[in-house]
């Protein structure tokens, strides 16, 4: 299993914060940095930083990825592929591209200029860009997508590109048409149950499922203040895992919740919430099992036991670092308290 580390916008850090990140990452024996997209510097133009940090360090730039970038609000296929093809250029071959849609819902889609119909879009993208990426000149027509003859322009670029899946029909379509997926506050039995969508997917396309990734972020809080470290966290998951007032319950993250059994448990903090409650008292409601089954917060010493346990069946676990203090050294202290030795160690 490959380990990796994952930094975003949320922590607070400067650029140079960001690049020194990497560079202690290398040196702890992290094995890939991932970012999602969205902020400033953009993802892309992060991962090449990483790259040139961390080749500082490694003497090659460490596997870098984006997780995910919300393509169909955001990017035009083809100038995605070119972005992505530099990255595989730059790095030596060592960057994936993750996709996801990035929303959910009629509105979302109309706004978006594209039908409602987020499996036959993903399709589309998922074709295009990886034939873009092979080196192919492209003539496409699809649901969501035209493409008249283009081409990037140069030789093959060896760039995986993974699809953000929660629920079943998009892990199938990862299974079929992606080289792994990516995953997100999932527990291990929701992680199993990925597993066998993604096969069936593959299964369908008449491809071999032990060649596909299945990626995941795992966030965690770590600090010897238990409760601003519990707070920190579950203020994450409730930015997920409840839907806004009068949202659909089964789509998108929470959905995703519903589906691993926290259904009534949002429902009342739903209602309290609509009725004024805000985030931060909500947090102390929390249940605690809807926070210990998706991520870690808490002290570091049980950190690496409890992270190599909810990255059971995964290929790819990516320590997703959230801070209840926003400073390098809080993010630095969590990345200590979770090298891939330590939770390798733990995991044996």
């Amino acid at each position: 299993m490959i380990i990796g580390v994952g930094l975003d916008g949320r922590l607070s850090l400067k650029l140079p914060e960001m690049r020194e990140a990497a560079r202690q990452a290398a040196s702890m024996g992290f094995e890939s940095a991932w970012t999602p997209a969205g902020g400033v510097p953009d993802s892309f133009h992060l991962c090449d930083q990483w790259s040139l940090a961390t080749e500082e360090v490694l003497g090659h730039p460490l596997r870098t990825g984006i997780s995910v970038v919300p393509a169909p609000r955001s990017w035009n296929p083809l100038s995605l592929a070119a972005q992505a093809a530099t990255l595989g250029v730059v790095s030596g071959n060592r960057f994936v591209l993750g996709i996801g849609t990035g929303g959910a819902g009629a509105s979302y889609w109309n706004n978006a200029g594209l039908p409602d119909r987020p499996i036959a879009v993903m399709r589309d993208y998922l074709q295009v860009l990886r034939r873009l990426l092979a080196g192919e000149t492209v003539s496409y027509d699809g649901p969501a997508l035209h493409v008249d003859q283009y081409a990037l322009g140069g030789e093959r670029v060896d760039v995986p590109v993974f699809l953000a899946a929660l629920g079943p029909q998009m892990l199938r379509l990862a299974g079929e048409a992606a080289d792994g997926a990516c995953l997100n506050w999932a527990s291990p039995e929701q992680i199993a149950w990925s597993r066998e969508r993604l096969g069936e997917g593959a299964a369908k396309a008449g491809r071999d499922a032990s060649s596909l990734v299945l990626s995941m972020y795992i966030r965690v809080c770590v600090d010897e203040n238990v409760e601003a470290a519990r707070r920190a966290f579950a203020t994450q998951v409730l930015g997920y895992a409840l839907v806004r007032q009068g949202g659909d319950t089964t789509l998108a993250y929470r959905g995703h919740f519903g589906r691993m059994g926290f259904d009534e448990a949002l429902r009342e903090l739903e209602a309290r919430r609509d009725a004024g409650e805000s985030i931060e008292q909500l947090c102390d409601s929390v249940p605690e099992e809807l926070l210990t089954e998706v991520g870690y917060y808490g002290s570091a010493s049980g950190a690496a036991a409890r992270f190599a346990a909810l990255s059971s069946g995964l290929d790819e676990t990516i320590v997703r670092v959230v801070t209840a203090t926003k400073t390098l050294d809080a993010t630095l202290y969590a990345m200590d308290a979770l090298t891939p030795d330590k939770i390798r160690a733990a995991a044996a």
